[in-house]
């Protein structure tokens, strides 16, 4: 069963009259609410308000790391480990080919359902996640493998576990270590992209957004909390904090995106894959005419620019 945010409640009443429209084979009227339904579509998804499109990125339904795999790849094969401690389950790690094109896909993996969930740690990495996607990454450098890297999680592990085996360093070692890889490297936020967490697999030659995903330093619950003391506030925080695809690229923090379809990935998942898909490999091809040390330089060059202001 799909699952209607409170916005998308009259989207999903036509979509309910159009299936008994058709049960009763009233093609006429499955004609004027199709139109009706497009007309929806469009006045509630070109209307969103910032908390809106944080419930649309923290979506049950929207399509995780582990969606795009299995959409994406032709033939794929799954890495595990990070070769010092254990095999992190909320960080996947896939190589195999999208189209004709060699791929090393690492991404970031909720779950789903409590089982899944608790089994993904919720999408929350632990340092031995970290470490196996960096073990990938030079994997893929060795290989000369393009590397796609999927971020959706509200964080890193904040476990005293985690804390004990040095999630900062592993954190801090993906940043530098992926600053100056010396191979093409594409990272997309496919959903919530949360503070540390999403940094330690977002540094590469392009960064992009989803549409409906949102990229911030901390949770909008945790920023009214902090602020305000207050979890009403919450919506305030969302807006204040400039978390969405078209506030970052606004302020030039990332580099283009991804028009997933207007109804959102989690009502069309082939639909947001081909997106990834189309993004990833016109990037590769346009990153291909570069020399390596060109492509660095650019990387460089974007890296320590953010952050710049103007007066």
């Amino acid at each position: 069963m799909a699952t209607y945010l409170d916005f998308e409640q009259k989207i999903c009443q036509i979509q309910e009259e159009i299936i008994a429209a058709e049960i009763r084979y009233d093609h006429h009227a499955v004609t004027i609410l199709k139109k009706d339904l497009d007309k929806e579509v469009h006045q509630t998804y070109t209307n969103l308000s910032p908390y809106q499109e944080l419930q649309l990125a923290r979506h049950q339904d929207r399509p995780y790391a582990l969606d795009y795999v299995n959409l994406l790849f032709d033939k794929k094969y799954e890495l595990h480990g990070d070769r010092h401690f254990r095999d992190d389950l909320a960080i996947i790690c896939y190589l195999g080919t999208i189209g004709t094109e060699r791929v090393m896909i690492i991404g970031e993996q909720k779950g789903r359902g409590t089982k899944n969930k608790l089994k993904r740690n919720f999408g929350m990495p632990n340092p031995e996640g970290y470490r196996k996607a960096l073990r990938m990454a030079k994997m893929a450098e060795k290989f000369q493998i393009p590397l796609l890297m999927l971020i959706d999680t509200p964080g890193a592990y904040p476990g005293l576990g985690a804390e004990e085996r040095n999630q900062s360093e592993a954190i801090a070692r993906n940043l530098l270590e992926l600053s100056t890889l010396n191979t093409i490297s594409i990272s997309v936020v496919i959903g919530e992209g949360g503070s540390g967490g999403a940094l330690a697999i977002g540094v590469a030659d392009r960064l992009a957004m989803m549409r409906y995903s949102v990229f911030s330093v901390i949770s909008p619950e945790g920023c009214s909390a902090i602020l305000w003391n207050d979890p009403s506030k919450v919506e305030a925080a969302t807006k204040a904090l400039k978390i969405t695809s078209a506030d970052l690229k606004e302020l030039d923090l990332i580099d283009d995106i991804i028009d997933e379809p207007l109804i959102g990935a989690h009502r069309d998942k082939v639909g947001a894959a081909n997106a990834v898909k189309d993004y990833f490999l016109s990037q590769v091809a346009s990153l291909r005419k570069l020399s390596d040390s060109e492509r660095l330089e650019q990387r460089y060059n974007r890296l320590i620019g953010v952050g710049k202001f103007s007066e």
